[in-house]
């Protein structure tokens, strides 16, 4: 049996996807997961279930143990479950954790980060995963960060592309990075073994930015069918509910930025270190065969 690789998040969206690639790539899985939370089908892939929380570090130290590299997915400014918070997961729990694997001296630690978030202070979401990139690097954990672009997920659009729309927040041409989940989901498992990896800050996207207006027109060729962009009034949006929400400024804040026009990736090194960049095409058809807007 290989030593285990540990996923933290794995009940999540992507966590669940980073545990599938694990898998597929014949490692052995072993899942944090909060107590009162159902693993799913994780035990029907042979993973091993430990009980913890980012917020209790004896349960980290217990889940490290014999353990061979880390990823994690986890996030707590979704607020998934009660008490989730900004502060909470992704500050002091992030920081528990790397304390734990440096305690355990594991050999990796992969962290999901967020595409330039070194560039986005008043983003707060964005700007506390640079800081925990910059604590894994003075703590001396062996990591690497994937920063991947947002998610092609159509399964979040679906509603509107039924009747024929494509949401837009912002400027309908403003070009941004995307990538599909299952693609980050591929390179987080990679980056486990992938020695050159070690060290790094690396950009995840598709072979080129995209907007609104291009995904409007590719799901019109894909769907055979009109799209239009259809833009929502982010101002009064985020201005209203922002008022009563922390996590709604947050989000409010993240739109501004991607209209800055430098939510771009470089994807260099992701090319080198994990094949082919995804072209967008195939991506935005997998997204809407996701989405059970075109047959699988």
């Amino acid at each position: 049996m290989n030593t285990p690789v540990l996923v933290v998040g794995a009940t999540g969206f992507l966590g669940q996807k980073v545990v599938r690639a694990l898998v597929a790539r014949g490692k052995s899985v072993r899942a944090l997961v909060r107590d009162g939370t159902d693993p799913g089908q994780l035990g029907e892939l042979g993973v091993e279930i430990v009980r913890g929380n980012m917020l209790d570090p004896p349960s980290l130290d217990r889940a490290l143990a014999g353990a061979a590299a880390l990823v994690t997915t986890a996030i707590g400014y979704s607020a998934r479950k009660p008490g989730d918070t900004l502060a909470k997961v992704d500050d002091l729990g992030n920081r528990n954790l790397i304390d734990a694997a440096r305690n355990a001296r594991l050999g990796r630690f992969v962290f999901t980060s967020v595409l330039t978030c070194e560039l986005a202070r008043d983003v707060p979401h964005f700007w506390q995963k640079k800081l925990t990139e910059d604590y894994l690097e003075a703590r001396g954990v062996p990591f690497v960060s994937l920063r991947p672009g947002a998610f092609l997920n159509a399964m979040w659009w679906a509603k509107n592309l039924k009747k024929g729309s494509m949401p837009a927040m912002g400027s309908p041409t403003q070009r941004s990075t995307s990538i599909h989940p299952d693609d980050v989901a591929r390179c987080l498992a990679m980056a486990v073994d992938e020695p050159r990896a070690v060290g790094k800050r690396i950009d995840l996207g598709m072979d080129r930015p995209v907007s609104a207006a291009d995904l409007a027109e590719a799901s019109t060729k894909l769907l055979g069918r009109p799209i239009k962009v259809q833009v929502l009034p982010i101002g009064l949006i985020f201005g209203v509910t922002g008022i009563f929400s922390e996590r709604m400024r947050d989000m409010g804040a993240m739109i501004r930025y991607f209209g800055r026009g430098t939510y771009i990736a470089d994807t260099t090194v992701q090319a080198q270190l994990f094949g082919p960049v995804p072209a967008f095409e195939d991506s935005l058809q997998r997204a809407l065969k996701d989405g059970g807007l075109l047959e699988a």
